[in-house]
């Protein structure tokens, strides 16, 4: 029979090294993991590479121990542990129980002393033990039955210590290494040995002499030169060597018999590594196949090693097709109030197969799978009965990601009547910096279970059943959070919005599109010839390379910056470049035609639908930290408009029928206002109560001068500071954005904090709060994790302050909108109107109204805007309206 092997980890150690090897890390949260994540993949590498019988990790339980008491200097250089060091130890311990290896720590002893005293155990019973530290103390433990592995750099590399390797290492064997630390000291714990003697003096001596004792009670036969040092410092030698000696005799201390391990507990470990977002050792986890119920090998240990996952998570369920029994259901699921629902499917085919979980009262969760289509043929019984369910407007329906089941159930033609809970977006809401929201993140996060994936049925049937188990967990937590409002009252109803405005789309002038593009394309030409004129040759106007050469070795224009295969030809180095050669701006105007063509043109003509003629974006509830949406396949929100050609791309934009136009609404300055109300600036409310020009109001406040006497350009400037205010702007942005001198920025910004002591002391008040509390808050408690304020790095520790201020203006700007987007939905459902609402890019709406519409219309959307969210100074909405989105911004009420 093989010898077992005996792993003892130095936590201590092993979690200094951690932390100390990888840069600050932190969860959305604020939580710190640096040395967590670093410590864990040692912990899986060491663990997989020697497959131990037994392990035990062992930790300092307080810095004062009875050698402190033998020697008050004991370790007195070392610095204090670092907080953000301090705060992961209860993460590694708790990693560890996961693991279900045993944390075993005893006062007044450290982590060695219990690793010491564990060998000497161990041994007695024949194990073969591994010590695992970055401590040389331990090699004093090295025997025909023990190794050491030393950590060598950082967390990457280690050595392995036998008594061999002790004695070529360092000259002496490991029973003569606590004499050889008597003689050399300690300087790492501060503990001094003999001044004079080196290592190879202290390797030399006991080599002749064999211990400590015998070098004293010899000392005549020393070399003339050492002899005063050992007599001079036998006590300072002989304190030396008992401070390193590890104790092997600690009392009440577990057996190694009790230290057996039989691998972690997956869905624990996996819920762990979900909550630190180590997404990466989540991946690792979940690399192998899982294998079909009743092939599952149930060795946890074996299963970790082997690195395939064991889920353990699966519910029983019903498939059910018949008409009396699906009826049943039906009546079932109606009395109980509520039920989940998980669908399978896509736009184009609808709803695939369906499964429901409910529970009736003091009763367990009950699962049914309703397949839909078999073969390719619709079952028309149970897809009526999903019909019945979610038509129903008494009962709540649950589901994770309610956009997308709405868009499925509108192939069939309905939709659900309630949809009361979905789990993406309380799971976005609690915490929003994550990027992903997906429902098996948030079952192993929340529910500590893993879903299955290898059976499509049972996935589904258990994917409803995590809903019906998520729902209230997450609503006690947003309860706990504050943030039942704007869950219930914003997010949700939300949901619905977005789903109709995709659905609705917004059609594109294709014969408008087809002539922007051929005008670009005769654009680009034309720069393109304009550019190998002045160059004096043709070249590949997209190859950095070619470009390189040309500015750089043939022009021989100043080279601004380097990669690592050549010259940068980057926006910010043909920026740095306006000016020195004609050539820069032929080069920088092709790029702008070039992006807008393939991005904006052509890409929005291979977006449209064939079958409705429209785009039909995607809204992302989810995608941002601040609360404000974002859009995809295309992204709206982001057709360009500071230069005239990308403005125009808004004429391809129009109504879906003649005889309506395109309505915008956009709130003035919102984020401004925001700022006002948060800040209750007296200068800033009172500019926005009298209706003033707050861009004038703030040039005139900063260049000292009458309101009539601002010109064009100092309002510019002015306006560059109110918003610069908002995102953080240093001295150093605000000069660059408006082309002035550092100095006149700093100038700027301190006349404007001057003028407006309010708004300073709330963005040092909001700063502050967000260092204390880990997160940010807006209007409606939407929060905001800032991990980055506690961050070390000068820079990161700026960019979190900037994000403190920024999220909660724009986050509340963002909360607003969302409200107004509900209000005016509704009210346009509620007065049966035909206009709807296609587009939102951040503080504006985009309708399409029929032009019998559009006077009741303007007035409803710019009640419901003004009056989303009332705040101590008015809200106001710029409304414009034509027959292209591009004329809606160029015609005014």
């Amino acid at each position: 029979m093989a010898q077992e092997t005996f792993l003892l980890i130095d936590g201590n150690s092993l979690s200094y090294r951690a932390f100390h090897a990888l840069p600050l890390l932190a969860t959305s949260r604020g939580i710190i993991t640096n040395a967590v994540y670093g410590f864990t993949n040692m912990l899986l590498k060491i663990l997989r590479d020697l497959k131990p019988d037994f392990v035990a990790a062992c930790f300092d339980k307080e810095k004062i121990t009875f050698r402190h008491e033998k020697f008050k200097a004991y370790k007195a250089q070392r610095l204090a542990t670092p907080a953000e060091l301090r705060a992961q130890f209860p993460l590694i311990k708790e990693l560890l129980q996961v693991m279900c290896i045993p944390v075993l720590e005893l006062q007044g002893y450290e982590a060695d002393d219990l690793i010491g005293s564990l060998v000497l155990k161990a041994e007695k019973i024949s194990l073969h033990n591994i010590i695992l530290t970055g401590d040389q103390d331990v090699l004093q433990l090295v025997s025909l039955q023990t190794k050491a592995l030393l950590t060598k750099k950082g967390i990457s590399e280690l050595e392995e210590y036998d008594a061999q390797r002790v004695k070529a290492q360092f000259g002496v064997t490991p029973d003569q290494f606590t004499d050889f630390k008597g003689l050399v000291g300690d300087p790492s714990d501060n503990v001094p040995g003999v001044p004079g003697i080196g290592a190879k003096t202290a390797a030399k001596l006991l080599n002749k002499f064999s211990s400590l004792e015998e070098i004293i009670s010899r000392q005549a036969e020393l070399p003339l030169k050492l002899q005063p040092k050992i007599r001079m410092f036998t006590d300072q030698a002989r304190l030396a060597k008992d401070l390193v000696t590890i104790v092997q005799d600690v009392p009440n201390l577990i057996e190694p018999s009790e230290c057996r391990w039989l691998g972690p507990d997956h869905s624990r470990l996996l819920a762990f590594f979900n909550r630190l977002e180590f997404k990466s050792l989540i991946r690792a986890a979940l690399n192998q196949p899982e294998k079909e119920k009743g092939e599952q090998n149930n060795n946890s240990k074996e299963n970790f090693l082997n690195q395939t996952l064991t889920v353990s998570y699966q519910v029983d369920y019903q498939p059910i097709t018949q008409p009396e029994d699906l009826h049943r259901l039906c009546l079932r699921v109606c009395r109980a109030g509520r039920a989940a629902l998980a669908l399978s499917g896509s736009r184009e085919k609808g709803v695939l197969q369906a499964a429901i979980s409910f529970k009736e009262p003091n009763e367990e969760p009950k699962n049914f799978y309703l397949p839909l289509v078999i073969d390719h043929e619709v079952l028309p019984a149970p897809l009526e009965t999903l019909k019945d369910i979610c038509q129903n407007p008494e009962l709540k329906i649950l589901t994770h990601d309610g956009k997308s089941a709405l868009w499925w159930l509108k192939y069939h033609g309905w939709e659900i009547k309630n949809l009361a809970f979905d789990t993406m977006i309380a799971g976005y809401l609690l915490n929003p910096g994550l990027s992903s929201y997906d429902l098996p993140g948030l079952a192993l996060e929340h529910l500590n279970i893993v879903l299955p994936t290898h059976a499509k049925e049972q996935a589904l049937v258990t994917q409803a059943n995590a809903v019906l188990r998520l729902v209230d967990v997450l609503a006690t937590k947003i309860k706990l959070q504050g943030q039942e409002k704007l869950f219930y009252e914003v997010e949700m109803p939300l949901v619905k919005v977005l789903t109709a405005m995709e659905m609705a789309g917004v059609t594109v002038d294709k014969q408008q599109l087809m002539l922007m593009a051929e005008e670009l394309s005769r654009q680009i030409g034309l720069l393109t010839q304009e550019t190998f004129v002045l160059a004096g040759e043709k070249f590949n106007l997209s190859s950095p390379k070619q470009l390189g050469q040309v500015l750089f070795e043939k022009l021989k224009l100043p080279v601004v910056k380097r990669t690592k295969t050549g010259y940068s030809t980057d926006f910010e180095v043909l920026t740095a470049l306006a000016g020195t050669h004609p050539i820069i701006d032929k080069i920088l105007a092709h790029r702008q035609m070039a992006k807008l063509k393939s991005t904006y043109v052509d890409g929005l003509a291979a977006l449209i639908n064939p079958r409705t003629g429209r785009l039909h974006t995607t809204f992302h509830q989810t995608g941002t930290a601040t609360g404000r949406l974002s859009s995809a396949n295309p992204n709206l929100q982001n057709i360009p408009i500071r230069m005239p050609e990308g403005r125009k791309i808004r004429r391809v934009f129009v109504p879906r029928q003649a005889g309506n136009l395109i309505l915008t609404a956009d709130y003035s300055q919102i984020e401004l206002r925001v700022l006002a109300h948060l800040s209750g600036d007296e200068s800033l409310c009172s500019a926005f109560q009298e209706k003033q020009d707050i861009h004038v109001r703030t040039a005139a406040e900063v260049f000292n001068v009458d309101l009539n006497a601002v010109k064009p350009e100092m309002r510019e400037r002015a306006k560059a500071v109110n918003f610069g205010i908002i995102y953080g702007m240093s001295d150093f942005g605000l000069a660059r954005g408006i082309n002035i001198s550092r100095q006149e920025a700093k100038q700027y910004i301190e006349y404007y904090f001057a003028r407006h002591p309010g708004v300073k002391k709330y963005i040092e008040n909001t700063i502050s709060q967000a260092r204390e509390k880990g997160y940010v808050t807006t209007l409606l408690n939407r929060r905001r994790y800032l991990p980055d304020l506690l961050s070390s790095d000068h820079n990161l520790r700026n960019l979190g302050e900037r994000m403190a201020i920024n999220t909660t203006i724009q986050g509340s700007a963002a909360d607003i909108i969302k409200l107004a987007m509900v209000y005016v939905y509704d009210a346009l459902k509620k007065r049966k109107l035909a206009t709807q609402m296609i587009i939102q890019v951040h503080d504006e709406l985009i309708f399409d109204v029929p032009g019998e519409e559009i006077k009741e219309v303007k007035e409803l959307v710019r009640h419901y805007m003004v009056n989303a969210l009332p705040l101590t100074v008015p809200l106001v909405v710029d409304l414009k309206a034509g027959s292209n989105w591009y004329e809606a911004g160029l015609i005014k009420e």
